[in-house]
């Protein structure tokens, strides 16, 4: 982790998001005081709170594997901290009763965890965490282990238990589409290096490097010279573009996304190339073109067989100016794009725990 400078407002929903082994995990621990920083200050509500044991912060934790027990029933795991608490009887019966009623699992006081499934014993855990009203929930991955279907269910779920509760979530994940969906801030991570801050729809219109295009949905990224204010060069072609602020002649990555390419017939593309991919996503066809050796992603909803050649316009509000990194020339080339490896990434991605 390298000068980490991170501002954390209430009842805020802000998502870690990152590659696995980026720091956002080994942030989440500093900030529940299971990991001391070597440098620096933790500070809540104005307070420093280096040296805080866990047990003493108003923070809960949430992770992968719900750490729920299985000796107890649902209703003793959530009255768990309660009790540790001297909370009375009533206090506990009235907060549990709420804290089932607000995951959806009335009249399963009862129930052998052992018996549950993993979407439910999720929400016991959720119930668990909040009971004791803690004033920041931190959640580690906690929809790693569902299925797909139960994992976007339960993106919602968290959502609204979030603005129901009006506490602060800070969530890890690295998967894009579930910080997008879920956050009003989300923090993108790389290296132990924040990379971008910023609402989803300003870290995906407007990435700061090619990691976060990349990283943040498809992209396709390509050298380009920013001629002058609002016009810039790149696939051999001149663009109109609504960037300014760059040196005149200044070298730049250019970012496109791929649902905002259109096709046309090639007489009248910008730029014109062979499709040499179809793969058929349900609402559209992912297609990858052949510009002048460089591989393009296309989203588009007709089809396009193999070797037929398309042209390609792009409109000015299409096309992202982004300053040269160290990340630049890394990513948004899809000569090597294989949806079995991608797949094969993610997987490793899921079974292989942070450092």
């Amino acid at each position: 982790m390298k000068d980490l400078n991170l501002y954390i407002r209430d009842k805020e929903f802000i998502t870690l998001l990152g590659p696995s082994g980026c720091g956002k995990t080994t942030t989440l621990r500093v900030i529940a005081g299971f990991i001391e920083p070597d440098d620096g200050k933790v500070i809540f509500d104005d307070k420093e709170i280096n040296g805080v044991p866990p047990h003493k912060r108003q923070v809960n934790t949430i992770f992968q594997r719900y750490a729920l027990f299985p000796h107890l029933n649902v209703f003793e795991n959530i009255a768990f901290g309660l009790r540790i608490k001297k909370e009375s009887k009533e206090e506990i019966n009235r907060t549990v009763e709420q804290m089932l009623e607000l995951v959806n699992l009335k009249g399963f006081e009862k129930r052998n965890i052992q018996s549950l499934s993993g979407g439910q014993q999720q929400r016991v855990a959720i119930a668990r965490a909040l009971a004791n009203r803690p004033r920041v929930l931190l959640l580690d991955e906690p929809l790693g282990a569902l299925d797909l279907k139960l994992r976007k269910d339960m993106q919602i779920e968290l959502k609204n238990i979030q603005q129901q509760m009006g506490i602060t979530f800070i969530y890890v994940t690295h998967d894009q589409e579930e910080a997008l969906s879920m956050s009003d801030t989300v923090v993108v991570m790389n290296n132990g290096v924040i990379q971008q801050i910023g609402t989803p729809i300003m870290i995906y219109n407007e990435p700061k490097n090619a990691f976060v295009a990349d990283f943040i949905g498809e992209s396709n990224i390509l050298d380009g010279v920013m001629r002058r204010d609002f016009v810039v060069d790149f696939s051999g072609h001149r663009f109109d573009c609504l960037d300014e602020g760059f040196a005149p002649n200044e070298s730049v990555d250019v970012v496109v996304r791929p649902e905002d390419v259109i096709v046309c017939p090639p007489e009248q593309g910008m730029l014109k190339g062979e499709v040499t991919s179809v793969t058929f996503k349900g609402v559209h066809f992912e297609i990858i073109v052949d510009i002048g050796g460089f591989k393009w992603m296309i989203q588009t909803t007709e089809f396009h067989e193999v070797g037929k050649c398309i042209g390609l316009r792009i409109d000015p509000d299409s096309i992202h100016i982004m300053k040269k990194s160290e990340y630049s020339g890394l990513y948004g080339d899809y000569s090597s794009f294989s949806e079995e490896f991608d797949e094969l990434s993610d997987a490793s991605v899921d079974m292989t725990e942070e450092e």
